[in-house]
Protein backbone atom coordinates (compact mmCIF):
# COMPACT_ATOMS: atom_id res chain seq x y z
CA UNK A 1 0.00 0.00 0.00
CA UNK A 2 1.29 3.31 -1.33
CA UNK A 3 2.48 5.82 1.97
CA UNK A 4 1.03 9.38 1.16
CA UNK A 5 2.96 12.14 1.79
CA UNK A 6 1.73 13.29 4.87
CA UNK A 7 1.96 10.15 6.52
CA UNK A 8 5.80 10.33 5.79
CA UNK A 9 6.16 13.69 7.14
CA UNK A 10 4.12 12.58 10.25
CA UNK A 11 6.58 9.17 11.11
CA UNK A 12 9.84 11.64 9.94
CA UNK A 13 8.48 14.51 12.43
CA UNK A 14 8.32 11.21 15.26
CA UNK A 15 11.78 9.85 14.39
CA UNK A 16 12.93 13.17 15.14
CA UNK A 17 10.44 13.90 17.79
CA UNK A 18 10.60 11.10 19.82
CA UNK A 19 14.83 10.98 20.22
CA UNK A 20 14.96 15.20 21.06
CA UNK A 21 11.93 14.02 23.88
CA UNK A 22 13.95 11.81 25.24
CA UNK A 23 17.33 14.01 25.02
CA UNK A 24 15.37 16.63 26.94
CA UNK A 25 14.06 15.08 29.91
CA UNK A 26 17.57 13.01 30.48
CA UNK A 27 19.21 16.01 30.95
CA UNK A 28 19.67 18.36 34.27
CA UNK A 29 16.61 21.07 34.18
CA UNK A 30 18.13 24.19 32.53
CA UNK A 31 18.23 27.26 34.67
CA UNK A 32 16.03 29.11 32.34
CA UNK A 33 13.36 27.11 32.81
CA UNK A 34 13.63 27.40 36.52
CA UNK A 35 13.74 30.83 36.53
CA UNK A 36 10.66 30.85 34.29
CA UNK A 37 8.80 29.21 36.82
CA UNK A 38 7.24 26.80 34.69
CA UNK A 39 4.74 24.21 35.54
CA UNK A 40 6.35 20.38 34.98
CA UNK A 41 3.21 18.93 34.48
CA UNK A 42 2.07 21.30 31.90
CA UNK A 43 5.35 20.59 29.96
CA UNK A 44 4.63 16.77 30.48
CA UNK A 45 0.91 17.00 29.36
CA UNK A 46 2.09 18.57 26.38
CA UNK A 47 4.88 16.68 25.29
CA UNK A 48 3.26 13.39 26.07
CA UNK A 49 0.24 15.14 23.87
CA UNK A 50 2.23 15.55 20.80
CA UNK A 51 3.42 12.20 21.05
CA UNK A 52 0.39 10.57 20.76
CA UNK A 53 -0.77 12.14 17.56
CA UNK A 54 2.19 11.66 16.08
CA UNK A 55 2.34 7.91 16.76
CA UNK A 56 -0.96 7.29 16.28
CA UNK A 57 -1.22 8.87 12.98
CA UNK A 58 1.98 7.57 11.22
CA UNK A 59 0.54 4.30 12.14
CA UNK A 60 -3.58 4.94 11.27
CA UNK A 61 -2.66 8.06 8.87
CA UNK A 62 -7.01 7.84 7.54
CA UNK A 63 -8.47 5.98 10.54
CA UNK A 64 -9.80 7.77 13.76
CA UNK A 65 -9.31 5.88 17.07
CA UNK A 66 -11.71 2.97 17.44
CA UNK A 67 -11.88 1.70 21.03
CA UNK A 68 -12.90 -1.86 19.98
CA UNK A 69 -9.13 -2.26 18.25
CA UNK A 70 -6.39 -3.77 19.61
CA UNK A 71 -4.40 -1.26 17.80
CA UNK A 72 -5.39 1.99 19.97
CA UNK A 73 -4.46 -0.52 23.37
CA UNK A 74 -1.11 -1.09 21.71
CA UNK A 75 -0.40 2.41 21.42
CA UNK A 76 -1.90 3.30 24.95
CA UNK A 77 0.43 0.19 26.35
CA UNK A 78 3.86 1.25 24.48
CA UNK A 79 3.47 5.07 24.92
CA UNK A 80 2.67 4.65 28.88
CA UNK A 81 5.16 1.84 29.37
CA UNK A 82 7.86 4.20 27.83
CA UNK A 83 6.53 7.49 30.14
CA UNK A 84 6.77 5.04 32.95
CA UNK A 85 10.29 3.43 31.71
CA UNK A 86 11.30 7.50 31.04
CA UNK A 87 10.12 8.61 34.92
CA UNK A 88 12.13 5.48 36.55
CA UNK A 89 15.34 6.64 34.40
CA UNK A 90 15.21 10.32 35.30
CA UNK A 91 15.84 9.78 39.05
CA UNK A 92 19.56 9.06 37.98
CA UNK A 93 19.74 12.70 36.02
CA UNK A 94 21.01 14.83 38.69
CA UNK A 95 18.37 17.50 39.36
CA UNK A 96 15.61 15.29 38.25
CA UNK A 97 13.12 12.35 40.23
CA UNK A 98 10.87 10.08 39.67
CA UNK A 99 7.68 11.79 39.83
CA UNK A 100 4.53 10.59 40.21
CA UNK A 101 2.71 13.44 39.05
CA UNK A 102 4.54 13.84 36.00
CA UNK A 103 3.99 10.33 34.78
CA UNK A 104 0.05 10.76 35.43
CA UNK A 105 0.39 14.18 33.16
CA UNK A 106 2.26 11.66 31.31
CA UNK A 107 -1.32 9.17 30.70
CA UNK A 108 -3.29 12.41 30.83
CA UNK A 109 -1.93 13.73 27.52
CA UNK A 110 -1.58 10.02 25.95
CA UNK A 111 -5.85 10.02 26.94
CA UNK A 112 -6.89 13.09 26.17
CA UNK A 113 -5.32 12.81 22.85
CA UNK A 114 -6.81 9.36 21.92
CA UNK A 115 -10.15 10.68 23.24
CA UNK A 116 -10.10 13.69 20.71
CA UNK A 117 -8.96 11.32 18.11
CA UNK A 118 -12.23 9.33 18.46
CA UNK A 119 -14.23 12.13 16.97
CA UNK A 120 -11.62 13.96 14.48
CA UNK A 121 -9.95 12.96 11.45
CA UNK A 122 -6.16 13.97 11.37
CA UNK A 123 -6.25 18.19 9.84
CA UNK A 124 -8.82 18.47 12.45
CA UNK A 125 -7.22 16.52 15.41
CA UNK A 126 -3.92 18.20 14.26
CA UNK A 127 -5.95 21.58 14.65
CA UNK A 128 -7.00 20.95 18.03
CA UNK A 129 -3.64 19.42 19.23
CA UNK A 130 -1.34 22.86 18.16
CA UNK A 131 -4.67 24.65 19.63
CA UNK A 132 -4.01 22.86 22.91
CA UNK A 133 0.02 23.29 23.01
CA UNK A 134 -0.44 27.03 21.95
CA UNK A 135 -2.42 27.55 24.82
CA UNK A 136 -0.46 25.54 26.89
CA UNK A 137 2.48 26.86 26.68
CA UNK A 138 1.27 30.62 26.72
CA UNK A 139 0.78 29.99 30.07
CA UNK A 140 2.62 27.16 31.34
CA UNK A 141 4.76 30.31 32.81
CA UNK A 142 4.86 32.53 35.82
CA UNK A 143 6.17 35.04 34.30
CA UNK A 144 5.69 36.81 30.67
CA UNK A 145 8.60 35.61 28.71
CA UNK A 146 8.14 38.32 26.29
CA UNK A 147 10.64 39.86 29.33
CA UNK A 148 12.29 36.70 30.29
CA UNK A 149 13.04 35.97 25.93
CA UNK A 150 11.81 38.34 23.71
CA UNK A 151 13.17 36.98 20.74
CA UNK A 152 12.57 33.75 21.00
CA UNK A 153 8.97 34.81 22.35
CA UNK A 154 8.62 36.80 19.20
CA UNK A 155 9.29 33.66 17.24
CA UNK A 156 7.09 31.59 18.93
CA UNK A 157 3.98 33.92 18.07
CA UNK A 158 4.72 34.59 14.83
CA UNK A 159 5.01 30.51 13.56
CA UNK A 160 3.10 29.20 16.73
CA UNK A 161 -0.07 31.01 14.79
CA UNK A 162 1.08 31.30 11.25
CA UNK A 163 1.20 27.36 11.40
CA UNK A 164 -2.24 27.13 13.16
CA UNK A 165 -3.45 29.32 10.33
CA UNK A 166 -1.66 27.06 7.42
CA UNK A 167 -3.84 23.56 9.86
CA UNK A 168 -6.86 25.55 9.87
CA UNK A 169 -6.91 26.69 5.80
CA UNK A 170 -5.88 22.73 5.45
CA UNK A 171 -9.23 22.12 7.28
CA UNK A 172 -11.17 24.65 4.92
CA UNK A 173 -9.87 22.77 1.89
CA UNK A 174 -10.65 18.90 3.28
CA UNK A 175 -14.31 20.71 3.47
CA UNK A 176 -14.09 21.94 0.48
CA UNK A 177 -13.42 19.06 -2.10
CA UNK A 178 -16.06 17.10 0.26
CA UNK A 179 -18.53 20.02 -0.70
CA UNK A 180 -19.28 20.89 2.98
CA UNK A 181 -18.72 24.51 2.30
CA UNK A 182 -19.43 25.32 -1.95
CA UNK A 183 -18.29 28.34 -1.77
CA UNK A 184 -14.82 27.20 -0.79
CA UNK A 185 -14.59 25.03 -3.70
CA UNK A 186 -13.15 27.84 -6.63
CA UNK A 187 -9.68 27.99 -7.55
CA UNK A 188 -9.09 30.94 -6.26
CA UNK A 189 -10.23 32.03 -2.55
CA UNK A 190 -12.59 34.83 -2.83
CA UNK A 191 -13.80 37.26 0.23
CA UNK A 192 -15.60 34.46 2.27
CA UNK A 193 -12.47 32.30 1.71
CA UNK A 194 -10.10 35.09 3.57
CA UNK A 195 -12.69 35.91 6.20
CA UNK A 196 -12.75 32.39 7.13
CA UNK A 197 -9.13 31.70 6.98
CA UNK A 198 -8.47 34.85 9.00
CA UNK A 199 -11.20 35.12 11.37
CA UNK A 200 -10.78 31.75 13.71
CA UNK A 201 -7.07 32.57 13.97
CA UNK A 202 -7.52 35.98 15.12
CA UNK A 203 -10.32 35.08 17.93
CA UNK A 204 -8.11 31.92 19.29
CA UNK A 205 -5.57 34.52 19.78
CA UNK A 206 -7.39 36.94 21.28
CA UNK A 207 -9.36 34.15 23.88
CA UNK A 208 -5.68 32.53 24.93
CA UNK A 209 -4.64 36.68 25.72
CA UNK A 210 -7.56 36.91 27.25
CA UNK A 211 -7.39 33.73 29.76
CA UNK A 212 -3.75 34.95 30.34
CA UNK A 213 -4.88 38.22 31.54
CA UNK A 214 -7.75 36.89 33.30
CA UNK A 215 -4.72 34.60 35.57
CA UNK A 216 -2.75 38.00 36.14
CA UNK A 217 -0.51 37.89 33.43
CA UNK A 218 0.41 41.59 31.47
CA UNK A 219 -1.48 41.80 27.89
CA UNK A 220 1.51 42.05 25.83
CA UNK A 221 0.62 43.94 22.72
CA UNK A 222 3.83 43.39 20.75
CA UNK A 223 3.11 40.13 21.11
CA UNK A 224 -0.39 40.20 19.57
CA UNK A 225 0.74 41.99 16.60
CA UNK A 226 3.11 39.22 15.73
CA UNK A 227 0.65 36.65 16.08
CA UNK A 228 -1.59 38.54 13.65
CA UNK A 229 1.42 39.21 11.84
CA UNK A 230 2.32 35.06 11.03
CA UNK A 231 -1.53 35.03 10.87
CA UNK A 232 -1.88 37.24 7.53
CA UNK A 233 1.71 35.77 6.22
CA UNK A 234 0.23 32.22 6.27
CA UNK A 235 -3.03 33.34 4.50
CA UNK A 236 -1.13 35.36 2.17
CA UNK A 237 1.06 32.66 1.06
CA UNK A 238 -1.97 30.15 0.87
CA UNK A 239 -3.98 32.78 -1.65
CA UNK A 240 -0.72 32.80 -3.67
CA UNK A 241 -0.37 29.49 -3.80
CA UNK A 242 -3.77 28.53 -4.80
CA UNK A 243 -2.92 31.62 -7.62
CA UNK A 244 0.39 29.65 -8.44
CA UNK A 245 -1.89 26.05 -9.30
CA UNK A 246 -4.27 28.07 -10.91
CA UNK A 247 -1.76 29.27 -13.54
CA UNK A 248 -0.26 25.71 -13.45
CA UNK A 249 -3.90 24.30 -14.63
Amino acid sequence: MAVSWRQKLTIGVLIVYWPALFTLTHIPVPQLVRKAGVFDVNLHFIAYLILVFLFWFAFNPDHKVNWRRASVWWALLVLAGYGMIDELLQSCIAGRSCDARDFVANLVGLLTGLILFSFLSFWPALLITVGIVIFALTNVAQVNLSDLVPLTNAIFHFFAYGFFTVVWIQCLLVWAKSDRYLFLSSKVPGGKWFIMAFTLPAVFLLAVRLFSTILGKAFVLQDVVIAIAGIATAVFLAYLFALFHRTQA
